[in-house]
This record gives structure tokens, sequence and C-alpha cells, in this order.
């Protein structure tokens, strides 16, 4: 018997998750403004909703679960009592679906995650069901005497029985239009007026002995606390009864059910926004009613930052204008690194606000430690502009405390700008809000703080993600240091590679003590090898398998004038990771016993990954080394992440100092090298030409519109290669050079090689190939299938390395070509003889260059005649000694002509 086929609805209506009656009445309400609609439930944890919506919702209205539907052909979405994507999973596939159309009616705050909709009926009424009721008033839609009770339990709920402050006038005209058409109130007193259970009674008792009320400037907050290992299906009617118990005006009660801390809190008082509250632990809700779920934490957490958080908001009297410094000291844009670096050393200032010439409209901040290391670098006369923080934020005077917390903490900015009508009027540093929270003994809300997850363990992540050897050698390591008395880590990319779950055994370790004495320590306890290298204080320890493990002494590099090469220090741990060239890769995994798999991350690492952010660490960055530049193209587009703006705009200042011509080629070769043999090269070409880094490399390296079709074929033609599995393999990085550099004269080409310091040999070589390529193609293009012969393109191709080969079936238009190319390389670079030079003796001949011009026949004829077996190409080669005995004279090179291979 087939299935029933599933509905397939142009519109569905739901509502968010853990509905409540004014959810529910708001979907139904909805259907009578979209009659053909689907109602899809989104489920509640309300024990007396849930029984209501079984027995009787069901067989009233048209409801469907999300899987009893096909979403194909759904066209429009209406979103009712919420806005908020993470409200409204159950029907994410409608959310993701290209081209879907969304309708909103909501009554609560505006989120920042709000679904973009073409239409949106958006009101601070007592309830959602209010606001729909309006709109079928207005189009004379009159309810059905079920559908204005359950219309009228939306309204008594949300209003909380028309007592809420939240209650609006429309609210009261709603109700009585239902009651006019026959809304039955002893239904809505039943179901909101219920007796309790022993248990409910239990729960509502330990609420009112836990409870206890704090004073946050005069504003009473009561707080209650539950503890229990099954779920409560009533909470949210439990506090409604303690606060009409308690004459309560602010509640906020905390359950602990299982593994998760549920949050259910109330508000009469104008001045505390309960649903701001709960935002800030993943909830949402109004000014007046709210509610949130949190996982991962324990009850006392919760509590803490709940008081802190409510200090915060609850402190109307602490304004950015009563923290600021003023009148603030500044700086004009136009003013020199040294001006800026003299002025906060007079002042004793750490940072100074960066203002537009003639005026005081602020564009930028400056730290002390960028000016004094732009000074040092010998950028005293560079424009302080060209190194100042122009991504930053301010605020107003009015601002509140929690803001300046936001910012100065979460944001991790130590100085902000107070700005009034374009104009800084003040300053506050992390200083002067520390003081503040110390003389009030406040408690900074935990979720401000940044990365709270800092210091997380991430040993569980490692087992899954590592090799069983690699997890066992790594913590062998640990062992080692700790008896060494040392502390030691994994960092940089092999650790971000961890958290992006990327296949990555490049390890390297810092030590904080001797690097050395420990890579020998390794070595000998895992029969390896060592290379070290006293000057800089590290080594690499190669093992029996292969695995090679690079160490290091915790340092801090310093450089002496820009691009040069660093000076060391002993440091420590967060020093040495300071000294990276992005955030992503200043993490360390800590290996010693008893911490191992505790993540350090001191710079915002974590978030930058979960914002797929590359970001340097500080301004100067490329200006000490500039490679950092092609280092940042390539991990942009390695991993998908996005330069951000910053970052961006010191790139373009290290291409305006030139600051490439000024670094050895051998580092600029290293670096394109390593661009070139990544996966997504056309990406990163593509980018450092927008950038213009690769004319900053050299000016003749362009991408006009002939190299990047070249280069886009020769992608193919390398996969294609690569694929087959064929020896020998090519040259990746010689193959890309002769696409990046195609159509350069002779003498420019030198030059860009010189420029990226080939050897002698090297310079040679890729000379003479260039020069092979230029016969071979010059061939090739007079190659016509009905005059030629395929021996003509293989004498053409096999002296060139099989670089030089794919480059020329890239470099090709004409299909058919390109096919005998892949012939070649496929079948015939690889078709041997069957008769060789020894066979030729017997016959009789001398050793001479005749011997080269019968093979060469014999095997034009073995590719242009197949098959052929070692007979006929003995009978073959008689023939050719025949004629040469008969006519010597043709066996004389004749003047003019080249002998040999081409």
């Amino acid at each position: 018997m087939n299935a029933p086929a599933r509905p397939r609805p142009k519109t569905v209506i739901t509502a968010h998750a853990n509905a409540d009656f004014d959810a529910l009445a708001a979907m139904i309400a909805a259907s009578r403004l979209y009659p053909d609609a689907v109602l899809i439930f989104p489920g509640s944890q309300e024990k007396n909703l849930r029984n209501f919506y079984i027995q009787s919702t069901t067989y009233l209205f048209n409801f469907k679960s999300f899987k009893d539907i096909d979403p194909v052909d759904v066209e429009l979405l209406v979103i009712v009592d919420t806005r908020q994507k993470s409200r409204v999973t159950h029907v994410q596939p409608l959310l993701d679906k290209p081209g879907i159309r969304i309708h909103v009616y909501d009554h609560h705050p505006d989120t920042e995650e709000d679904v973009h909709a073409e239409h949106s009926l958006v009101k601070d009424w007592g309830s959602t069901t209010t606001i729909i009721i309006h709109e079928l008033m207005a189009r004379g839609l009159e309810p059905s005497v079920e559908e204005a009770t359950v219309l009228g339990l939306g309204i008594f709920e949300d209003t909380g029985s028309f007592t809420f402050n939240s209650t609006t006038p429309e609210d009261f005209s709603a109700a009585a239009w239902l009651r006019q058409h026959g809304m039955d109130l002893g239904v809505i007193s039943d179901l909101l007026a219920r007796d309790m259970s022993s248990e409910q009674i239990r729960i509502l008792s330990e609420l009112i002995d836990s409870a206890k009320t704090h004073d946050f400037h005069g504003i009473e907050v009561t707080i209650a606390e539950v503890s229990t290992e099954e779920f409560i299906s009533d909470f949210a009617y439990l506090v409604h009864k303690f606060i009409d118990m308690e004459n309560v005006r602010v509640m906020f009660a905390l359950g602990r059910m299982a593994d998760r801390i549920h949050i259910v809190a109330r508000s009469r008082a104008s001045d505390v926004n309960v649903g701001f509250i709960c935002s800030f632990f993943g909830g949402g809700g109004h000014g007046y009613a709210a509610s949130a779920t949190v996982k991962d934490k324990t009850l006392s957490q919760v509590r803490d930052e709940l008081l802190a958080l409510l200090y915060s908001h609850i402190n109307p009297q602490i304004t950015a204008a009563s923290l600021m410094s003023k009148p603030p000291k500044v700086i004009e844009s136009n003013r020199s690194m040294a001006d800026a670096a003299e002025l906060m050393t007079r002042f004793g200032l750490k940072a100074v606000a960066v203002v537009a010439p003639n005026s005081m409209r602020c564009v930028g901040l400056l730290e002390h430690r960028t000016a004094d290391k732009a000074v040092a670098h010998g950028l005293s006369r560079v424009p302080l502009a060209e190194y100042m923080l122009a991504d930053y934020l301010s605020l107003p005077p009015e601002a509140t405390l929690h803001q300046v917390m936001e910012i100065v903490i979460g944001k991790r900015q130590r100085f902000l700008p107070v700005v009034e009508a374009e104009q800084v009027v003040g300053i506050i540093t992390r200083t002067d809000l520390v003081n503040l929270l110390v003389e009030e003994s406040a408690r900074i809300p935990e979720t401000l703080l940044p990365d709270p997850k800092r210091d997380r363990n991430i040993r569980p992540v490692m087992r899954t993600r590592l090799p069983g050897s690699i997890l066992a050698l790594l913590e062998q390591a640990g062992m080692l240091a700790k008896e060494l008395g040392y502390k030691i880590y994994a960092v940089g990319g092999f650790v971000r590679d961890i958290l992006l779950a990327r296949p990555n055994l490049d390890i390297d370790l810092v030590v904080e003590g001797d690097g050395i004495r420990f890579a020998h320590q390794l070595a000998k306890a895992r029969q390896g090898r060592v290379k070290e290298h006293q000057k800089f204080k590290t080594a690499v320890v190669v093992f029996p398998d292969g695995q090679r493990i690079d160490v290091a002494t915790a340092r801090l590099e310093y450089y002496e004038y820009p691009t040069a090469l660093p000076t060391v220090e002993l440091s420590s741990i967060k020093m040495d990771l300071y000294r990276r060239d992005f955030t992503v890769n200043a993490l360390a995994l800590n290996l010693s016993p008893g911490h191992f798999g505790q993540l350090m991350d001191f710079f915002g690492a974590q978030r930058d990954i979960k914002e797929r952010t590359i970001r340097v660490l500080h301004s100067l960055s490329f200006v000490e080394d500039p490679t950092r530049i092609l280092r940042a193209v390539r991990f942009e587009q390695r991993f998908n992440f996005r330069i951000d703006g910053q970052t961006l705009r010191l790139i373009k200042n290290a291409v305006q100092l030139n600051l490439f011509a000024k670094l050895s080629g051998s580092r600029l070769a290293h670096e394109l090298q390593l661009i070139l043999n990544e996966e997504n090269v056309l990406d990163c070409l593509n980018r450092l030409q927008e950038l213009k880094l690769l004319a900053a490399i050299h000016p003749q390296l362009n991408l006009d519109a002939d190299r990047l079709r070249v280069l886009m074929e020769l992608r193919k033609v390398h996969d294609w290669y690569t694929l087959l599995y064929l020896e020998p393999a090519a040259n990746t990085w010689h193959l890309y050079m002769l696409g990046l550099t195609m159509g350069t004269e002779r003498d420019e080409l030198e030059h860009i090689c010189r420029r990226l310091r080939f050897t002698d040999r090297e310079l040679r070589e890729f000379l003479t190939l260039r020069d092979q390529l230029g016969e071979a193609l010059s061939k090739l293009m007079n190659w016509h299938e009905a005059q030629s012969n395929m021996s003509d393109i293989y004498f053409t191709l096999d002296p060139l390395p099989v670089e030089g080969v794919l480059f020329l079936m890239a470099r090709s238009r004409r299909e058919v070509m390109r096919k005998n190319i892949s012939q070649y390389l496929t079948r015939l670079r690889s078709q041997e003889l069957l008769i060789d030079g020894s066979d030729l003796k017997e016959l009789g001949l001398q050793s001479g260059p005749d011997f080269a011009r019968i093979l060469r026949k014999v095997r034009a004829a073995a590719i242009d005649s197949p098959p052929a077996t070692r007979e006929k190409q003995l009978e073959l080669a008689r023939k050719l000694l025949a004629t040469l005995r008969q006519h010597p004279e043709d066996a004389a090179p004749r003047r003019g002509r080249k002998s040999g291979r081409h």
C-alpha cells in the first residue's frame, strides 16, 4: 500500500520553539489572514499548553509537523510571535530556501538576528495575538466561538490577565471584540487557573525559601533558585505564582534541571529590561517577560553572571560622560610618527586619539608602542595615519556602563573615544574602567570577557583529530619537559588546524627552557637525530619513521630594521606567540602533564577562526616582515577566510612604501613557491593581482588576459597529470613560473629570475627551457593532422622536461593538439623501442651518428604505424642500413643543420 503524498502547501505558518499560548493563538489568528496555509506547531515545554493543543487544537485547525509537508513548493513563510532565526530552527530548510518570501507578526524588540522579511508588522503591544486580531477587525474577518476562545487565551496569558504594565488599550479592545464573538471566559479561567500538584507545591516552596532580594541603586530584584534532576514542565507558571504571592516587582528564577539552567524572568519595573538581560544568556523576550536556557555552566556561575549583568544594567547614573577624562589629548592625522611618540612620552599616555586636521573629528587611535617601534624602524617622518587603528569603536556621552564594558573588556579595545556630534569630547581607558569596578566591588559579566574559552582543554578534540602515534609523541614530549623542569607547548598552524579539523602533522614545539637540550633528550628517547641552530636557539628532531618536529626556545623576536632577519631574546610563551604573523597562528597547546591539551589563546585566535578572519597582531607586522603579506593571502584563500579591514589597509601601506624591494629574492621566492603549491593557486594569484602584490614583487609579473587563461589551463592539466600518477612529478614552481612570465622578453625573464635568486644553474636551465618552448611552439603551430605524423609530436616534445610539455598543452588552443600532447604523456613517452644499438652492431653498423638516425626512423615508424614487432623493427633497420650503404653521402650531416635532439 502506497504512503499518502505529503501536503505541498504554498504558505506555511509557524511560531517560536517552546511555544506559549500567545504563539499558538497568533498562529491560528494568522490562518484567517492566510486561509490556504498549513500551520507548523513547533512544540512546547508547558505541560498545560501541550495537553490543550493535543486534545483540542489538532482537531480544529490545520496543524501539521514539518516532516509531514513537502517544502519544495512552499513560497511564503509566515512567522508569528518572534523574528529571531535561532527560535525557528524547526523550519530551517525554508529559511535557507532561495527566493522564499517571509512575513512576520511580532511584539518583541528588535534583535541583530531578526530575519529579513518582505512584510513586517511589529507593534509594542501586550501580545502578538492582539496585533493580528486588529488586522482581522480591519478586514471584517469574524472568528468562530472556538477561535475567539483560543485567541483570547493568548491575550490573557501574555498580559497576565491584563495586569502587566505592558498591557495596552489595543489589548483590551481586542479582547472586547473576541467577547462579542463568543470568547468563553470559563475555558480560559480553567486553563490559566490550575490546581497545583504536590510536586509543584514542593518546587514553589523551594523557590520561596531560596529567594534573595538585592538592591541595585534603589531597585529591588529577587533571585530564586531550584535544583532537580527532572524537567519542570510548568516552571514559568510557578514563577507567576511566586510573583503573585510575594508581590515581587522584578524576578529572576533559576532552575537547574539535569544538565541545564533554565531562567524565567519577569519585570514590572520600567528600569529593568529582562529581555535585554536574558539575551546575554542566549535567550530572548521583551522588557517585562523573558527566558533563557544555559548549557555547560553551574547554577552558581549563572547566578554570579546574572548579578554582574544586573549591576551594569541597573546603573543609570554611571555613563560614559561620568567615566571619561576630558579634555582629551589628541593629535592630527597628518602629523608624523615621531610627533606622536613625543606627545605620548611627554604626557605619559599609552595611546592617543587621532583627529582630522584642524578639527576634533576622531579618525583613529594610535598606541604608544606602535609609534615607538615605527621610530625605531626609521619611519619617524611617516604620517601617523598610515599606522593608526582606523577600525575602532566609540560611544556617545550618554552610553551606559555596560556599553563601555562591552567595548573595553568584550572587544579588548583599551582606549575608547567618547564622541558627541562627531567631535571627540573625552577618553575612557581600560585603567579608568578597572578603577571604577574595583571601587564599586562590581563583577564583570562573563559574557563580556574576551575569549571566555581561552584556556579551555581540547584533549578530547585531539583524540578524535590526531593519529594515536602523534598523540603519544606529544604526551611523551610533555613528560620529558617536566623531567627537565621545563614547560612545553605545541604552537602555530598545527594547533590552528586541530581546531579547523584539517590534517596537519607539521609540529612546532616551543620550550620555556633550553630548547636545544630538550631536542637532544627527545631524540635520544625515540632514537632520532638532531639538527641544531645555536644562533636561533632552535633544533629539528628527525625520527626513524621520517617524522620531523621543530623545537624552539620560547623567544621574542625584534627586527633591527624593516625586512631584517630577527634578533632573538629569551622570553615567555605569551611573548613568543606575540611575534607570530596572525592571530589565528598565535595559539599554544600545553603539553605538560596535568595540563595536557590546555589551549592558550592570548590574542583572540579562536574568535578570528570562528569569524573566519585573517588579522595581524600589530600595526608594524608587515613593516618588520613583508613576506607576511604573501602568507596572509595564502591563508585567506586556503581557509576561505577574509583579510580584515585594518590588515588590508596595512598591506596597501606596505606596497606604497615599496617594502618588497628591500626583501631578499630568496625569501620572496620561498613564499611564492608556497603559494604556487596551494590547492587554490588561481585564487591566490588573483588576490595578489588585486592587491598589486605581483607587481610589487617584480613589475613584469602581471596577470593579463592571456596569462590568466594559460594559468587556468595549467591548473587543469597539472591536476590531470597528477591524478595519472605518472613519473616524473611536475615541478609546480617552474610550471607556474612559466605561466606567470609568459610573453616576457628574454632579458626581462633573466631579470625576474635573478630578482628571485635563481642559482646560475637554475637560471641557465630555465632560460634554455624558454628557448626550447619557443622552438617547440613554432613546430606545433605548423603541425597539421592531414599532412603530419604523430612522430613529429614525439620528437618535438621529447627533449622537454615534463613542465615544458604541460605548459605547451595548456598554451595550445587547438583541441586536437591537446589530445596529441596528452597521448604523448600517457603512451608515447613511455613506449620503448624493441631494438637498440647492440642490434645495429650485429647488423654490421659501425659506431657513429648513423646509430641515432636509424633508431629515430625506427621509432617514428613504431609511432606512426603500430603495432610493430621486434622482427619488423629489425627488418626496417636492415633496409635503412642498406640504403645508407648504397648512398653513403646521405649519412653525412648537412651544413647548417643541427644534429641530435632538439
